[in-house]
């Protein structure tokens, strides 16, 4: 039988490990440093470093960005980190940073130390809604570090850093010859970029995803501001999507982007669907910065599904204030 432990010493160990646990890596530094956590697919990772990006140049912050805690736990969808195909320069967040070891137990603890804190003195600044929120836009940093776990879906976020995210979301475009032979066809085209996403079936009927209707309204805009327009549609689904619109898209331009067929090239549709001129888009995210990245603001037109279709068919993924630019065309 081993020595025993006095009770006292096992009470200073359990105390000493949980400060351990309570105290985030970077409490101590003078400088500013935003962590930020990257979440979901394509479009949702590119609002979190949009928003994370403007935060962190304006309180002149170095921005560190945390690529793997968002996924470690989506058992779900089984996605990744996905924007090293862009033109960001941000450094990668340590283990340390992102709360290893035991991160469930330290993130819990500290989420909850700091809710009832003001934000500006929060070290863990979590945004419980997707909806806009004005006081992140004017949230001034603490020295030290400052770990932001946020959403960040509306433009208003970075607006008044367009050009930097623009510089930082350059698209490294995909070398291979489809991709190329398809760029060259949208570029030499009055290109439209149509997106049809699908939720939990491949039906317009369905919950989630948007009416034919919708569509069907949409290309009639688009005929008639634009001349001969050709529609490239791209899907998570091209095969059930080419079935479905047919009927509305007999007699039309059309090329169904289908090539790009892993999560792991996703971006190179993105990339594609920038080079075009006008865009008609889901509900997504993915369409959303596909266009928002596109567009030429006094000669694009993009139109998006209305905020009342959304409320009409319950759809609660999109239809929240602030998503969608004054400037887009609501149908």
């Amino acid at each position: 039988m081993g020595p025993q432990r006095k009770k006292g010493h096992n009470i200073r160990g359990v105390r000493s490990w949980f400060c351990h646990l309570c105290t985030t890596p970077w409490a101590s530094m003078r400088v500013k440093v935003l962590i930020t956590r990257i979440k979901g697919g394509l479009g949702n990772q590119l609002f979190c470093y949009a928003s994370a990006r403007r935060l962190a140049l304006v309180n002149d912050a170095e921005l560190v960005i945390d690529d793997v805690s968002g996924f470690t736990y989506d058992k779900i969808y089984k996605r990744s980190y996905a924007l090293d195909a862009f033109n960001i320069n941000a450094r990668k967040a340590t283990p340390s940073e992102r709360f290893f070891p035991f991160d469930k137990i330290r993130r819990a603890i500290i989420q909850r130390l700091s809710k009832h804190r003001p934000l500006a003195k929060r070290r863990y600044i979590i945004q419980d809604s997707v909806k806009f929120d004005p006081e992140l836009v004017g949230l001034r940093l603490q020295p030290g570090g400052t770990y932001f776990d946020g959403f960040g879906q509306s433009e208003r976020y970075f607006a008044d850093v367009v050009e930097v995210i623009k510089d930082d979301l350059k698209i490294a475009p995909p070398t291979d010859e489809y991709n190329q032979k398809m760029a060259e066809k949208i570029k030499s085209s009055e290109a439209v970029a149509l997106h049809v996403r699908w939720f939990d079936s491949e039906d317009f009927k369905s919950h989630n995803n948007i009416s034919i209707e919708y569509y069907s309204k949409a290309i009639k805009k688009i005929l008639n501001v634009t001349n001969q327009p050709h529609f490239f549609v791209f899907s998570d689904n091209a095969d059930a999507t080419q079935d479905k619109l047919e009927s509305i898209m007999a007699g039309l331009n059309k090329t169904y982007v289908n090539h790009n067929k892993s999560e792991a090239m996703a971006y190179a549709d993105m990339w594609l669907m920038t080079l075009c001129n006008h865009f008609v888009i889901a509900n997504s995210t993915f369409g959303w910065w596909a266009a928002w990245l596109g567009e030429a603001r006094d000669k694009s037109q993009v139109i998006v599904p209305a905020l009342e279709i959304m409320a009409e068919q319950n759809i609660t993924a999109w239809g929240f204030e602030g998503l969608i630019p004054v400037r887009w065309t609501l149908l």
